[in-house]
C-alpha cells in the first residue's frame, strides 16, 4: 500500500499563521448506532452550549467570531455560508436536538459542542490519494451530500480540503461532500479539530485526547494523533 499523506498549504498559514488543525486517526473501528451513553452525551454537550451563549448572539461567541472573521479575509460572506460550528450552535440554541446519526459522527458532534469549535470527520475506508487543505483552483469537483448527486465546482482561491481534484470539504468548514461520509460500516476515519485564536495549539491537543478517549471508548480500533501547524505542516496517514 502506498503511503498517504495529510498537508495544510503553506498559503493557509501564510494568511492564518496561528491556525491549528489537531488530526486523530482511528483504524479498525467499529461503528454504529450511538448507545444511549453517547446519545446522553450529545444532550448534555447541547445543554452545556445553551448555558454558555444563553439568549446572546451565537456570532458574537469569539470561538464563532474568529471564524466569520476568517470566512471574509478568504472572500467568503459570513452571513450566508456560515462554519459548521456557527450552524450547530444556532440550532442548539433555537432548542433543536442535534439527531444522533452514528457513533463517530456523534462523537464529532459532542466534541464540537462542548468546545465550540469545527470538528468533523472523514471515512479514510476508500481514501487512494494525499489529503490537501488549500486554495481551490476551481478544477476541483465537489459532489454535496444531500445535494442530489450534482457535482460543482469550487471557486478559485476558497480553502478546500480535498483528495487529490476532490473536494471533501467546501470552504474550509461549510459543507461536506459525499465522497468521505462517515457511514455504519465505517472502519476508518480521520477527525479534523479547528482551532483559530483563542483556540491555540495547547487546547486542541487536549481536545484531540477527548477525542480518541471516545472513540476507543465506543468504537474500539486503535487511535494516534498529531497537530498540523505552521511548524508542522504535513503528516503521514499509512
Amino acid at each position: 500500500m502506498k503511503d498517504i499523506f495529510y498537508t495544510i498549504s503553506d498559503e493557509v498559514f501564510s494568511s492564518f499563521p496561528e491556525y491549528v488543525r489537531g488530526v486523530v486517526v482511528l483504524r479498525d473501528g467499529r461503528n454504529g448506532p450511538s448507545p444511549d451513553e453517547l446519545v446522553a452525551l450529545l444532550r448534555d454537550a447541547e445543554a452545556s452550549l445553551r448555558k454558555t451563549l444563553g439568549e446572546g448572539n451565537p456570532a458574537e461567541h469569539p470561538r464563532i467570531a474568529s471564524w466569520r472573521e476568517a470566512f471574509r479575509k478568504t472572500g467568503v460572506k459570513p452571513a450566508e455560508f456560515r462554519s459548521s460550528i456557527e450552524a450547530m450552535a444556532r440550532r442548539v440554541v433555537k432548542g433543536q436536538q442535534i439527531p444522533s446519526i452514528n457513533a463517530l459522527v456523534d462523537i464529532g458532534n459532542v466534541i464540537s459542542l462542548r468546545h465550540i469549535i469545527p470538528a468533523g470527520g472523514h471515512s479514510l475506508d476508500d481514501v487512494t490519494e494525499d489529503l490537501t487543505l488549500r486554495p481551490a483552483t476551481g478544477e476541483e469537483t465537489f459532489v454535496p451530500f444531500g445535494g442530489g448527486g450534482e457535482t460543482e465546482h469550487p471557486l478559485p482561491g476558497e480553502i478546500i480540503f480535498a483528495e487529490g481534484k476532490v473536494v471533501l470539504t467546501r470552504r474550509w468548514s461549510w459543507r461536506q461532500g459525499e465522497r468521505t461520509l462517515t457511514l455504519p460500516e465505517t472502519k476508518s476515519i480521520e477527525f479534523n479539530l479547528d482551532g483559530l485564536p483563542p483556540v491555540d495549539a495547547p487546547l486542541v491537543e487536549e481536545i484531540c485526547m477527548e477525542v480518541r478517549e471516545l472513540a476507543e471508548r465506543f468504537c474500539g480500533g486503535t487511535t494516534r494523533h498529531e497537530l498540523l501547524t505552521a511548524e508542522n505542516r504535513r503528516m503521514k496517514l499509512s
